[in-house]
């Protein structure tokens, strides 16, 4: 990846180049991973657990890295097994990008201050600007806009990117971000102030550093938040697992089919043991596996929304 060049502007450029919008969410659970690496395995050791996921990730990764533009490793996964799941969070990082993937810290990460600062200066940047060495970290809003401009900075000085919290796929999220206030939801207000900092940070792609989170779950509020947010990148979840599909996620495309990364986790590194990959392939196969369901969601989002326009091919 051209590091030097806005974050928005390598994802748009990555999205092109592989023809499709998918990010592989790496969520690595116990009690989901193939035989091969949990048989005889010392589960009350976490070193042992977290070079079971070490090698998990790194064959996720290899199994798709021919076929899209980032990965996103759910970092508590990872944290619940302390020192040794941070190193192997670490190893992961770099394993992905030295296979040209970005990769997206989800963190949801915030403070005030100085704290935020130091979250910034934590995950923002690859090495070694940064300790952690990510491209991008996902974000939450409810302290406000001046807790975000910490990240925002960073962003911008280390080519950088960031995903804002705005409408999230979980049905509970509704009990804050739909509330009203002043005429508009409160996911309203929040997606007008990221769509400012997007616009005052925009690169070639037409698109700012600060992206927005944006569910699958919610396809007229993606669609409108699309209308609304014209220079705000979306990272959607939702897709798979959670109920949302191709034709959800199509309001958030602009008219070049950029301007979204849809994500899925589960449906994809699982993929084994869910219908229709469990039937065909093995518990040993599970890479085979995760790749066929990649490939199988980027012909369903080519078919389905503008991200067909991106090319003629998914590898």
């Amino acid at each position: 990846m051209e590091e030097s060049r806005p974050f928005m502007d390598q994802l748009a450029g990555a999205t092109q180049q592989r023809g499709n919008p998918v990010v592989v969410g790496i969520d690595p659970r116990l009690g989901s991973l193939p035989d091969a690496l949990t048989c005889n395995l010392d589960v009350s050791d976490p070193s042992r657990v977290a070079e079971a996921y070490r090698q998990f990730s790194y064959g996720i990764v290899d199994a798709v890295a021919q076929h899209v533009p980032a990965i996103k490793p759910q970092m508590a996964f990872f944290e619940q097994l302390g020192p040794a799941g941070m190193q192997a969070l670490l190893d992961v990082i770099v394993h992905a990008q030295n296979q040209g993937l970005l990769v997206v810290l989800d963190g949801k990460r915030n403070d005030i201050g100085s704290t935020a600062e130091a979250y910034a200066q934590a995950y923002l940047g690859r090495r070694p600007h940064t300790v952690w060495g990510g491209d991008a970290l996902t974000v939450s809003p409810y302290l406000g806009d001046d807790s975000l401009e910490p990240f925002v900075s960073a962003c911008v000085k280390h080519a950088a990117g960031i995903f804002v919290l705005v409408k999230t796929s979980n049905p509970g999220g509704k009990t804050f971000q739909d509330l009203t206030a002043s005429d508009k939801t409160i996911f309203e207000h929040v997606a007008d102030v990221v769509e400012r900092m997007a616009s005052e940070t925009v690169g070639t792609c037409g698109y700012g550093a600060v992206g927005a989170v944006a569910g699958a779950t919610y396809p007229e509020q993606l669609g409108e938040l699309r209308a609304r947010m014209p220079h705000t990148w979306f990272l959607v979840p939702g897709f798979g697992a959670q109920g949302g599909g191709a034709a959800d996620v199509a309001g958030a495309f602009d008219e070049r089919g950029l301007g979204a990364t849809i994500n899925s986790s589960r449906g994809i590194i699982f993929a084994q043991r869910r219908e229709p990959y469990s039937g065909r392939y093995s518990d040993a196969q599970w890479q085979e596996a995760a790749e066929a369901a990649t490939l199988d969601m980027i012909s369903a989002l080519r078919a389905e929304t503008r991200c067909s326009q991106l090319g003629n091919s998914a590898d």
